[in-house]
């Protein structure tokens, strides 16, 4: 068996200590570029609740909705209430969510749409919601502050019946 020469010890732990500094320096942004794709997953998945939330919204808002308000509520109301528990259900504050019922076409987009109006019938409309990033991202680090997630959809107003 040989045996190793004072060399060859001293070249495997400068070896060792050139691997040490390589670690030192990649580690930080193999550390970023791993937290900053799971940011951005955390964002692309509350982007998509978001949209769930909002299709759901809009398919109550074109139903016959009526039997399902409470007393002294609104229809536009109650599809920001159900929005807003669909989201507080799925993970993401709801309360801290902006949902606006909006028109979606003509002059008056932009205003507020009363889905209670009988004139709105077959009208387009939109439904929007916005949270900042903060209030859905996992990690303290704030690597998107300031960012503000948005999903919006346009539907048609009318009214469809439940068939048995």
């Amino acid at each position: 068996m040989r045996s190793t020469t004072r060399h060859e010890e001293s070249r495997q732990q400068s070896r060792s200590g050139a691997a040490t500094v390589e670690f030192a320096l990649v580690a930080p942004l193999f550390l970023t570029l791993v937290l900053g794709t799971v940011e951005m997953g955390t964002a692309i998945n509350a982007a998509q609740t978001m949209n769930a939330a909002i299709r759901e919204g809009g398919r109550l808002a074109t139903m016959n909705y009526e039997a399902n308000l409470a007393p002294g509520q609104t229809p536009n109301q109650k599809v920001i209430q159900d929005i807003r528990n669909f989201l507080t259900a799925s993970g993401i504050p709801g309360d801290e969510v902006t949902i606006t019922i909006t028109h979606a076409d003509g002059a008056s987009a932009g205003s507020t749409f009363d889905l209670a109006d009988p004139d709105n019938y077959l009208e387009l409309f939109q439904i929007t919601a916005t949270v900042p990033y903060s209030e859905v991202s996992t990690f303290p680090m704030n690597y998107m502050s300031g960012q503000t997630l948005r999903a919006a959809l346009v539907f048609r107003m009318a009214r469809s019946n439940l068939s048995s």
